[in-house]
């Protein structure tokens, strides 16, 4: 099994896993390392350093810079906005060693138009709202939304809010506090 890329797609990484797909109008450039069995759809840009785990789904338009890794199933909702520079300039140019790292821990999920200011990580299995600006590090499990990204709830690894025992109605996991987050028991 190879990636497939769609005839009006653009891959230029040679380190793409098997069963990727790659859409019209999607962009992955040279040195992006992609896992197997992504999902990369219409529109999305995926930079030279950045690196994608196994089985991402990066919906349309979404934007993943140099410096930001996704690990193994992380969801990028369409129009999320990663950045990689706290003090952009256009007369300075700058390389990846001077850029700024982010990392979204497995199973994460940003909802539309998120968008995550470099520098932070995102905790296993958290959520950010549709439209949150994550200026700080978010706790495994957490839901945050707002302008900035504050803590609203906390949710399960299927994705379900949480009540305040921390065991999820949908699917009887139960959670317990790790740390500044959650972690499934």
């Amino acid at each position: 099994m190879t990636p497939y890329v769609h005839p009006r797609g653009l891959c230029e990484s040679e380190d793409v896993g098997d069963g990727t797909r790659v859409w019209a109008f999607a962009h992955v450039l040279p040195g992006a390392k992609v896992g197997r069995d992504c999902n990369i759809c219409d529109g999305a840009f995926v930079e030279t350093g950045a690196v994608l785990g196994d089985r991402v789904t990066v919906k349309n338009g979404t934007l993943v810079f140099t410096g930001v890794t996704c690990e193994d199933e992380v969801f990028l909702g369409p129009n999320v906005l990663f950045t990689n520079d706290l003090r952009p300039r256009a007369h300075l140019r700058k390389g990846p060693e001077e850029l700024y790292t982010t990392l979204v821990r497995r199973g994460a999920s940003l909802g539309a138009g998120a968008v995550v200011v470099c520098g932070t990580e995102i905790g296993e299995y958290a959520f950010a709202a549709a439209g949150a600006v994550v200026t700080a590090n978010v706790p495994a499990h957490a839901f945050v939304a707002g302008n900035p990204a504050r803590l609203k709830a906390w949710v399960c690894v299927c994705g379900e809010r949480l009540p305040a025992d921390l065991r999820c109605t949908e699917c009887g996991t139960r959670h317990v506090q790790d740390g500044p987050g959650l972690r499934a028991t």
